[in-house]
């Protein structure tokens, strides 16, 4: 009795969930969704090629030493790397005595408490900081910003999907709407204020692009800094600032691979002497 009253339950939802899908089935194919600009004209990543791309990639540090001088230069006005304390930088390269000096001479200085007055003030950082933030908090931000607080880079390429080729594209992306685009959706016109991007997910984003022309950053190793070189070179190293351990991580996973292959092997040559005698008997 209870195996056909469980037959019965079972045979009733799974009638409704045939039923659910046909009604959903011929909603769909009767009042389909309505076509949206964002699915018409939004646009996957550009592909590029990096360093660290596939299972044996490693960061290039001159190229990371060239996205943190765009990051420096260019980016560290309105976005932060909350996540990233100065003496990371011995990560791609640099040695005690330049992370100190890039600490010393940063330009936002570090928030701090007068000791004598217990009153609020800024100090030099030291390489123990973290970045510090360009504004003091997310009011300022927005005010500062045409209303929109900029994001936190330290994870940017994680929290976005094909992170690198994502940075990558967003800033090269930066361009006059399409006139196909205003044909099809004339109420789609980007907003005063912001900008027409087919890479970000609603089209239009508040910041204006912030690498412009060619030559804008001198970079010390003499590569020439043209927008697609900063992009790609912004764009590794916000990479290495999401994923520091890269380089480390793939190579443990590489090292276990190799183990459970001489592992399976072992195992299956000691089921083999293990069982050669009865097999033989048999």
């Amino acid at each position: 009795m209870v195996r056909i009253g469980a037959f019965l339950v079972g045979l009733f939802f799974a009638g409704w969930l045939l039923v659910s899908f046909l009604v959903g089935a011929v909603a769909y194919v009767t009042d389909p969704p309505a076509v949206t600009v964002e699915h018409e004209f939004h646009r996957d990543p550009k592909h590029v090629a990096f360093s660290f791309d596939g299972p044996f990639g490693k960061y290039d540090q001159a190229q990371l030493q060239r996205g943190f001088q765009v990051f420096k230069e260019v980016c560290s006005a309105c976005h932060s790397l909350k996540f990233v304390a100065f003496r990371d930088l011995k990560g791609i390269g640099y040695n005690e005595a330049e992370i100190k000096a890039i600490a010393k001479n940063w330009a936002i200085k570090t928030p701090d408490v007068d000791p004598k007055t217990g009153e609020m003030s800024t100090r030099a950082p030291i390489p123990a900081d973290y970045f510090p933030k360009p504004f003091a908090n997310n009011v300022a931000a927005a005010a500062a910003n045409n209303n929109a607080i900029p994001p936190d880079l330290s994870l940017m390429t994680k929290a976005r999907h094909h992170g690198s080729a994502y940075v990558y594209s967003l800033l090269t992306g930066f361009q006059a709407q399409p006139a196909e685009l205003l044909k099809e959706f004339p109420d789609a016109k980007t907003p005063e204020g912001l900008h027409y991007n087919p890479y970000f997910a609603n089209l239009n984003l508040a910041m204006a692009p912030p690498l412009t022309a060619d030559g804008q950053v001198t970079y010390g190793d003499g590569t020439k800094a043209t927008v697609d070189q900063m992009s790609q070179d912004i764009a590794a190293f916000l990479t290495w600032t999401a994923e520091p351990k890269l380089e480390n991580r793939r190579r443990a996973g590489l090292a276990t691979i190799f183990f459970l292959l001489i592992a399976t092997g072992l195992a299956y040559m000691a089921y083999q002497n293990i069982w050669a005698d009865k097999k033989k008997a048999a």
